[in-house]
């Protein structure tokens, strides 16, 4: 039977607009090629008694009045999905040889904490914090849907932020003559990213330096409940969900998208799907290869020209009789580098696969809510992340798979010889459990072309104002993923609400977001 919107993909930009479309009494079918519905937000359980959510996260814009909270109130769930906060005196922990710095949500006592590391740069230090806060006032100006009246009100605001529109953090580094180490300090987090500054664009960084300086927050029952919820919005106003279906082909007619044909990857039987609108939260480009590049405009061919961004290895790691609390590890994230410059350091494993020094995040979400376990009482988990190169791990798991495994286990022992150093120093004696992932794994278990974890790459280039947007120059067919918005927790929440919000004419996005 046709429905109204068919979307193809359940990620989270995609289950937001299904939902609130749902909501609205419009018929929605979704199609997903995993047997887990969220994209890299999806939980998984493994040895029948320890679950982990895909990727590391922790996200913002969760507060009252917020993108999140408007989205989650819509749908009558900000009473089911609520979220805990990072302790804002330190949300995240930086650490490296010679020092630390715990990032506060208050920017005065940011800077006073790096000014008493490095006394004599105070004025360039006040000077850099100043002028995020300034960018990101612009940035949020800028924010599509623009308001051309909002824009010449706001002049004097928006034009110091438009002039960092080609700019790298390195540059913006540089241009405030930052010691090297509080570069290293400040950008430290560039695992939310996996990107060093002399590649990421400053607006990137901002977004999402200022996002949980406004508040970081971890879902109160895990990232499992938030697509929970959201399925069940979707199902309980008559919508569905078809788990284990994989688009192969597109129903185009001239310069109109009816449908799609998918196979049941379990029967392997092919059958047709049809809508009035396609939701398109597959990758752009994958689904542009599909449909066949020349039928889009020039304008979206040169938009669907960006390069993805990197890839990552996760551990995720159980350890049982040990309180991880007792050893700095809490309510925060804690991000280690070995190096004094994160671009070297970055080089060093994405290019070289050299792991002997690693940079990486470390999260434990076992002390971040204390309302549901994903563990036995007698455990905690510990999660660590760090930046990976596709092409390498592809290339090493398709001719020798044993070395494949060793060059996981490998990256492993070298980011627990550095816990065991400056974090636990018994945390091999705890592990019960660990398994690993590398790009490869993304690429299989979340779909996303070369293991890429955030789409289009976040350089400059991708994210000025050729960045692709929903539009695509046919008819009846949308964009809605990471790559047609912006990637992470709310950025997907406000890419699913905004295209609602276009094609209903129900405005739910306020300024406030």
């Amino acid at each position: 039977m046709k429905t109204d919107y068919l979307i193809l993909g359940s990620g989270l930009s995609g289950l937001v607009f299904g939902a609130l479309m749902a909501k609205s009494g419009k018929r929605v079918q979704v199609l997903e090629a995993h047997e887990y519905p969220g994209g890299f937000g999806h939980t998984f359980t493994m040895g029948k008694k320890y679950r982990f959510n895909a990727q590391l996260h922790y996200v913002w814009d969760c507060g009252e009045g917020k993108t999140v909270n408007q989205v989650l109130k819509k749908l009558n769930l900000d009473q089911d999905i609520t979220f805990e906060r990072y302790d804002p005196n330190g949300f995240d922990h930086m650490r490296m040889p010679n020092y630390a710095l715990d990032i506060p949500s208050d920017s005065q006592e940011l800077i006073r904490r790096l000014s008493n590391l490095f006394p004599d740069d105070t004025e360039q230090i006040r000077q850099f914090i100043l002028e995020i806060k300034r960018t990101r006032e612009g940035l949020k100006i800028l924010s599509p849907p623009i308001n051309p009246g909002e824009l010449f009100t706001h002049f004097g605001e928006v034009s110091p932020t438009v002039m960092y529109l080609h700019s790298t953090l390195q540059d913006v580094f540089d241009k405030f003559k930052l010691p090297q180490a509080a570069q290293t300090l400040l950008a430290s987090q560039w695992q939310d990213f996996l990107l060093p500054p002399n590649q990421l664009s400053f607006y990137a960084w901002v977004i999402l330096f200022s996002g949980y300086q406004e508040g970081a927050y971890y879902p109160t029952h895990h990232f499992e409940a938030v697509i929970n919820g959201l399925v069940k919005v979707i199902i309980d106003n008559g919508g569905e969900i078809i788990l284990n279906t994989e688009v192969v082909n597109f129903l185009v007619y001239g310069k109109t998208v009816t449908g799609v044909e998918a196979m049941n990857l379990i029967t392997h039987e092919t059958s047709q799907f049809t809508a009035d609108t396609i939701i398109c939260n597959i990758d752009p480009k994958k689904a542009a290869k599909m449909i066949g590049y020349e039928k889009f405009s020039r304008t979206i061919r040169k938009k669907l020209n960006y390069d993805y961004s990197p890839s990552n290895y996760m551990a995720y790691c159980v350890v049982k009789d040990i309180d991880l609390s007792n050893y700095g590890f809490g309510k925060w994230n804690t991000f280690h580098t070995g190096h004094q410059d994160l671009n070297q350091a970055f080089y060093q494993m994405y290019e070289q696969h050299d792991y002997s020094n690693p940079s990486f995040a470390i999260t434990t979400p076992t002390l971040l809510t204390t309302e549901e376990r994903d563990c036995p009482e007698d455990c905690q988990i510990i999660e660590f992340l760090t930046v990976a190169n596709y092409s390498y791990f592809q290339e090493l798991k398709a001719q020798d798979e044993k070395a494949y495994r060793q060059k996981k286990e490998e990256i492993l022992n070298s980011i627990l010889d550095v816990v065991e150093k400056n974090y636990v120093p018994n945390i091999r004696q705890h592990l019960v459990f660990k398994i690993t992932g590398s790009p490869t794994t993304n690429e299989r278990f979340c779909h996303c072309p070369h293991g890429n974890s955030y789409g289009s790459n976040l350089t400059p280039k991708n994210m000025g104002i050729g960045r692709l947007n929903h539009k695509t120059s046919l008819k009846n067919f949308y964009f809605c993923n990471a790559s047609s918005g912006y990637p992470g927790f709310a950025p997907t929440f406000w890419t699913g609400a905004l295209l609602y919000q276009r094609l209903s004419g129900d405005k739910i996005l306020t300024a406030s977001t």
